[in-house]
C-alpha cells in the first residue's frame, strides 16, 4: 500500500477515534432528545456512556475509509475537472467518502442509538441494555437487515451535511493561507477552520439527522425509502411545528463544531505530521 493511500487511513483513523470518544456524552445527550420517547424517558443524564462499545469498534475503521475514499477521489477527480470547478471537486469527493463510510457507520449507529436510548430492566433495576444485548436483539428480531436501517436516511443526512461542511472546510483554509502569504495553516488555524465548517453544517442538517434518529430507533415498518423520511419529518412537523424539526439542534451544533475541530484540525495535523516522515 502507497504513503498516498496509508496517510489517510492513519490520520482518519486517529482523529474519528479521538472526536467519537471525548464527545460521547454529547451524542448521547442528543439522540435522547431526538427519541420520540423522550429525553427522560429514555434515560436522561443516566448512563451517559451506554453504547460506547459499539463506538469503541467502529469509530476507526468508519473514519479510515471516509477519509481514504475522500483523498482518492479528490486525487482522481482534480485531473479531470477545472480548478475553477474545485468545490465540485470536494462535494463529490465527500459524497464518495460518505456512502463508502456509511457501510460501517450505519451499523454502528444503530446498535449505538439504540443503546443510549434503551432503558430496559436488567437485574431487576432501570437501566440501559449493552452494545452486546442491542447487537444480539437487533438481530434475532429483524435480521442482518436491521443493522441497516436507517441506512438510506443516514446517506440523506450525511451528504448535504459533506456538501456543506467540506468545501466550506477547504474555502476557509484555502483563503487563510491565502492571506498568510501562503504559509500552512497552525493547529489552532486548522481546528478554527473544521469548527466553523461542522457547526454550519450541523445546524442546517439536523431534520435530516432528526429523522435519521427516529429511523434507528424503530423497530417496526420498514424505514428504508425516501417516502418513510417524508413521512417522519411530516409527522414531527405536524406534532411540534417548524421548531420541532431542529428538536436536538443545540447539542448537535456543541458536538459537531467541536467534532469539527478535533476531527478535521487533527486529521490535518496527523496528515501533515505524517507527509514529513
Amino acid at each position: 500500500m502507497t504513503k498516498e493511500a496509508i496517510v489517510p487511513l492513519i490520520s482518519g483513523a486517529m482523529a474519528g477515534m479521538c472526536v467519537d470518544l471525548t464527545l460521547f456524552p454529547i451524542d448521547t445527550i442528543k439522540t435522547r432528545l431526538q427519541s420520540d420517547a423522550g429525553f427522560w424517558r429514555s434515560g436522561g443524564f443516566r448512563h451517559i456512556y451506554s453504547g460506547l462499545m459499539s463506538t469503541m469498534i467502529g469509530s476507526a475503521p468508519n473514519a479510515a475509509i471516509f477519509f481514504l475514499s475522500y483523498e482518492t477521489s479528490k486525487s482522481s477527480l482534480k485531473s479531470l475537472i477545472s480548478t475553477k470547478y474545485e468545490p465540485i471537486v470536494h462535494m463529490m469527493s465527500a459524497s464518495v467518502g460518505e456512502v463508502t463510510a456509511c457501510l460501517v457507520r450505519v451499523p454502528v449507529e444503530v446498535i449505538k442509538q439504540r443503546a443510549q436510548a434503551s432503558q430496559g430492566l436488567i437485574g431487576g433495576q432501570q437501566r440501559p441494555q449493552t452494545s452486546g444485548q442491542i447487537f444480539r436483539q437487533t438481530i434475532s428480531r429483524e435480521g442482518f437487515r436491521g443493522l441497516y436501517r436507517g441506512y438510506l436516511s443516514t446517506i440523506v443526512r450525511e451528504i448535504p451535511f459533506s456538501l456543506i461542511q467540506f468545501p466550506v472546510w477547504e474555502y476557509l483554509k484555502k483563503r487563510w493561507i491565502a492571506h498568510q502569504n501562503h504559509q500552512p495553516l497552525n493547529a489552532i488555524q486548522s481546528t478554527v477552520c473544521g469548527a466553523v465548517a461542522g457547526g454550519c453544517s450541523a445546524l442546517l442538517t439536523t431534520p435530516l439527522d432528526l429523522a435519521k434518529t427516529r429511523i434507528m430507533l424503530a423497530e417496526t415498518g420498514a424505514a428504508f425509502s425516501i417516502r418513510d423520511i417524508a413521512i417522519v419529518l411530516k409527522m414531527i412537523y405536524t406534532q411540534n411545528g417548524v421548531f420541532g424539526l431542529f428538536t436536538g439542534a443545540v447539542p448537535r451544533v456543541v458536538h459537531i463544531s467541536i467534532g469539527g475541530a478535533i476531527f478535521l484540525g487533527g486529521y490535518d495535523i496527523i496528515s501533515n505530521f505524517l507527509h514529513s516522515l
